[in-house]
């Protein structure tokens, strides 16, 4: 994990600490300013109705999907099919061992 302070970085997956989407995951799909993101996680969530969140309210995970981050970069956006996509990958891979 990374500093508390520190801002999270586009394609970044973040964990959901308050609100009613509380501990769901999603991706970083913008940064606003240095208090706030817009998230979406590509099912419940969609690419074009992304949440504006506090960074207080996330905690970051250190793990960037670079194909969402390389998508946003390159185009300017990205799918809701490709969120869902990074988010069950590195999910699957990451967080479900811990708990085996």
């Amino acid at each position: 994990m990374k500093d508390p302070d520190s801002i999270p970085q586009v394609g970044e997956l973040v964990r959901i600490l308050s609100g009613r989407d509380k501990e769901q995951f999603a991706c970083v799909i913008e940064v606003i300013d240095s208090r706030f993101v817009r998230i979406a996680d590509g099912d419940k969530r969609k690419v074009d109705r992304a949440k504006k969140k506090n960074i207080q309210h996330i905690e970051q995970t250190g793990i960037v999907a670079l194909e969402v981050k390389n998508s946003i970069v390159e185009t300017g956006r990205v799918t809701n099919a490709k969120l869902r996509f990074a988010i069950s990958t590195y999910i699957d891979d990451n967080f479900l061992k811990e708990g085996e």
